[in-house]
Parts: C-alpha cells; structure tokens; sequence
C-alpha cells in the first residue's frame, strides 16, 4: 500500500497527480484551502477506503500538524509528500504591496517546509520520498514575478540542503522544473494590491498539460530521479542566463514587456 499526500489537490497538476496515482492503486490525502473543490475531487474519485481529502492552509501550524494526525489515523503510514500547493503574483516589485511577498513566500516556500518537517516522522518509517514542485522562475528572474521567483530559488536551495542531509535515512528527493502548464495557477495571480491580477501572463515556448507533467513526474520518481527539467526552452533560458546574462535580459524583456507597466 503506498500512501501518497499531495497539497493542492483540488486543481490544476495537483490534480492530475491525484487521478494518476490512484488509477495506480495509491492511497490518497488531497489537502488544499479549497474545502469546496476538495469535495467535488473526492466524489469524482468515489472511493472512500483509499481518498480522504483535509482542508488545509499550509501556511497554519495548527492545520499542518492537524494534516499529519489525520494521514497517521487513516493510513497509519507515509510513503510519498508531494509539496505541489502554491500562488504566484504578476506585478512589479517596486508597486507591490509587501503583504504579497509575505503571502508568497509563505506559501511556496514556508508551508512546504514546514509540512515536510511535519511529516519527516512518518517518510523515516516508510523510507518515503518527496516531490517538491520547483519552477524555472526559481533559477532565472522574469519580470513581474520577484516575489515567486525568490520563493522558488529558496525552495530549490532548501530541498537541495534537505537532500544531503536525508540521503543517510534512504528518503528520496525529486525536484520537478516545470514551465508553463494549462493549470488555474495563473488566473488566481495576485496583482500588487493582494486581488487577482488583471492583465494576462505572458509566455514563452508551448503550454503544456497538468496530465503531460503528472505523468513525467511519476515515470522520474520510479527512476529515482533528482530533478525533472522537461521544457528544452526553460534549460536553454536558464543556460543562457549564466553564460550571456546581458543578453539574457535583453531577451526577456522584450518578451515581458507587458509585465513592466
């Protein structure tokens, strides 16, 4: 029995990762904030033995530790974290309102952290693994976006850390690089006053599935993979940004013009 807790459930990749494993037999805990679609999620899945879903906001202690108690009361077992929930904002930084950093970084970066700390008990027993859904925002700066760019860079470092230290307990990290995904993310975007941005994103190279991602990412994690980068054109980027940053940021200004306003 593998027993699988993915945050973010109820949209977007999160999602998809939940119908992939459990068409593949897992246990599931879908926690997400949204209490409503959590509960459209766990009727499509219809099966109350194997999905309990846990409304959660992973930037509350409180709800984080109440998360575990209920993955060790139902399953009694952990055998893989997905640390998939986040936000992200389109905004310039100098408009911005600082409570939007705080917001930020507090999802994508501070609840990740502080439920796999939770849950580190439980991934021992288990010898479990972790997914951490990175972004290349976290290895390359785009315009609009300091505030998820800064979450994911702390992310990516953290987990790197987490990984050397947890190599002797057998606990497997995967760190997953995606670049643009047909998911919800981007329409719940904070603008620089906290509401919902109102200009569309800009974008570069193709938009992907949620079910394209889900599925690379189960295929890296059966070969144990450290880290999934699967759009040529976010390596090219992030190369490029090292080797020619100048030109770099020639480049994605123009492309992120409309970011700048």
């Amino acid at each position: 029995m593998n027993v699988t807790l993915i945050t973010g459930a109820a949209s977007g990749l999160g999602w998809a990762m939940a119908r992939h494993w459990y068409a593949a037999g897992h246990c599931l805990v879908l926690a997400d904030i949204d209490a409503q679609g959590l509960s459209a999620r766990a009727t499509a899945l219809a099966d109350s033995d194997r999905v309990i879903t846990v409304t959660t906001d992973i930037t509350q202690a409180d709800d984080i530790a109440f998360l575990i108690d209920q993955v060790h009361e139902c399953f009694g077992r952990l055998d893989l974290l997905v640390n998939n929930a986040g936000i992200t904002h389109r905004s310039p930084a100098h408009q911005t309102d600082p409570a939007v950093f705080r917001k930020v970084m507090a999802v994508d970066w501070q609840g990740a952290v502080e439920l796999t700390m939770a849950a580190l008990p439980l991934l021992r027993e288990s010898t479990g693994q972790i997914i951490c859904i990175g972004s290349m925002a976290g290895w390359m700066p785009v315009p609009g976006r300091a505030a998820y760019c800064a979450a994911k860079s702390a992310l990516t470092q953290f987990f790197e850390v987490l990984r050397l230290e947890l190599e002797p307990d057998g606990i497997h990290i995967l760190m997953v690089y995606p670049s643009f995904l047909d998911t919800p993310i981007e329409n719940h975007a904070l603008g620089y006053d906290g509401n919902t941005a109102k200009h569309p994103r800009s974008m570069v190279g193709s938009m992907r599935s949620a079910e394209w991602m889900a599925a690379l990412i189960d295929q890296g994690l059966q070969r144990r993979k450290r880290w999934i980068l699967p759009e040529p054109i976010s390596r090219f980027g992030s190369l490029l940004w090292r080797i020619a940053p100048a030109l770099y940021l020639r480049q994605v200004r123009k492309r992120f013009e409309g970011e700048l306003q």
